[in-house]
């Protein structure tokens, strides 16, 4: 009985510590993405509806339409830089990135929002607001 419990124990730990390994690659994966102004890189971390949020209009689009709203954002847009500057945890156990980017149109205090579902980690929203 204590060895199971003990195994129960140390799967749990490395559940979590995996996960939170897992965390740092995820951002710094769509951080690249977005540093190379490639909006269909990016694309590939988007849940089924993504809330982009640009000059202070927000709206709430499906996978393909978030994918074409960035592209003509980084098209308008672009990209010099770009680089996390925080990161962090919400209290629903959420995750979070707010970075500074750089492009041809001026900066953009950026916020990248992803939540975890089953083992892969989803954008659920993203905001760019000028500098």
């Amino acid at each position: 009985m204590k060895k199971t419990v003990q195994a129960v124990i140390l799967f749990i730990l490395v559940s979590v510590v995996a996960t939170a390994a897992f965390l740092p690659a995820v951002l710094e994966d769509i951080s690249l993405a977005i540093r190379s102004g490639n909006a269909r890189e990016v694309a590939k971390y988007f849940d089924t509806s993504v809330e982009i949020t640009i000059h202070n209009e927000s709206k709430v689009y499906s996978k393909s339409q978030a994918e074409m709203v960035l592209k003509d954002f980084f098209t308008k847009n672009p990209v010099s830089s770009f680089n996390i500057i925080h990161k962090g945890t919400s209290n629903e156990g959420s995750q979070y990135g707010i970075g500074t980017l750089v492009t041809g149109g001026g900066s953009f205090r950026t916020y990248v929002y992803i939540k975890q579902k089953g083992t892969v980690f989803y954008i659920q929203e993203m905001r760019f607001e000028k500098d």
